[in-house]
């Protein structure tokens, strides 16, 4: 016999990870939001000084800072839309919502950042410069205060990835994930430009500053590579831990109805749910009324030993059935469509 059958979802459940998903993403807001108003006022700063002092290097960063601050609102997009729940349209949520605005925002920074920056460069190589004193100290004031800001921000992202339980190198969430690599990056550019500007002002050559320029675009080519690379990754279907895979395989060699685990599959389908797939050979001799409460409790125990699996499906079989002929196979109530998950 052959039985397919997916898990319903548990209420009680379901709300109390609702409840603990929403205070993580109203405190990964309260993030975002920081990193934007932050980035809004440092690339205003970062504009005038630039024009004001005619520094390329610290042009680059304001449209660094631009860029971060059009990648928050995608990010703030993420957070609302990726908890809407699942319709008939999309019957596994909107949980991939963050990763798509994830790779927005890498596209951005790509843009916006890291080729504004190149061009700036090259043009402070290729052409020149020179630059009043008044204009040096303008600029490395601007600099400065913006270290401070990007420097608070960068801690609080990097205090809400600790109270997660955590490390900065860990985080599974693209926003927060995204604003820990925007703010670090941001500190090692400013850095890089304040250097540049200090070259130039003590040499009176603006190559320095174009190449803090060129740096701080390649820095963020290779954040955008990054993140956009992970991004992918989960769009087109990323498995689960293999760990938690690992652990999943084993509960089921444990129960005493499953004779063998033919094939295991998962995969993400947002930061804190994924789905479990597996075809299991039954032990010889159960009818189909017995699958069906075996396949109930299988699937309970999956899903109370890991939450985040929203969705389990069991192709469940057995030897006997399956060497049958194809004429005298015999399917459960469970294999036409009926739901017999816990």
């Amino acid at each position: 016999m052959s039985a397919t059958s997916e898990q319903q979802p548990d209420t009680k459940t379901d709300d109390r990870d609702g409840q603990e998903a929403a205070k993580t993403d109203s405190h990964t807001r309260v993030t975002v939001l920081v990193a934007l108003g932050a980035n809004l006022a440092i690339a205003v700063a970062k504009a005038v000084g630039g024009i004001f002092a005619g520094s390329p290097a610290l042009l680059s960063e304001a449209a660094h800072s631009v860029a971060d601050s059009l990648n928050e609102v995608f990010l703030l997009a993420a957070l609302r839309r990726s908890r809407r729940p699942p319709d008939a349209r999309h019957p596994f949520g909107y949980g991939k919502e963050r990763f798509f605005w994830s790779l927005l925002a890498a596209v951005g920074i790509f843009v916006m950042g890291g080729c504004f920056s190149f061009f700036q460069g090259f043009e402070a190589i290729t052409s020149g410069g020179e630059e009043k004193f008044s204009g040096y100290v303008a600029g490395l004031i601007v600099l400065g205060v913006a270290f401070v800001a990007e420097g608070l921000s960068l801690i609080r992202a990097v205090r809400q990835a600790h109270r997660q339980g955590v490390s900065v190198g860990d985080v599974e969430d693209p926003a927060l994930r995204t604003v820990l690599a925007e703010d670090g990056t941001a500190v090692l550019g400013v850095t890089f430009a304040a250097i540049g500007m200090v070259l130039h002002m003590l040499t009176g050559q603006a190559l320095w500053e174009g190449c803090a320029s060129i740096l701080i675009g390649a820095l963020l080519v290779y954040v955008a590579y990054r993140l956009g690379r992970d991004a992918r990754d989960q769009l087109i279907g990323e498995a689960a831990d293999p760990e938690q895979t690992a652990r999943i395989r084993e509960l089921l060699r444990a129960q005493p109805e499953i004779d063998s685990v033919e094939a295991l599959f998962t995969m993400k389908t947002g930061i804190d749910s994924a789905l479990v797939a597996a075809r299991v050979d039954l032990v010889p001799g159960m009818d189909s009324e017995e699958v069906e409460e075996v396949a109930v409790r299988i699937k309970r125990s999956v899903a109370e030993m890991f939450p985040d699996t929203g969705q389990i499906f069991l192709d469940v079989t057995d030897r006997e059935a399956s060497d049958r002929p194809p004429g005298e196979m015999r399917e459960s109530p469970a294999a036409t469509g009926e739901r017999g998950g816990a």
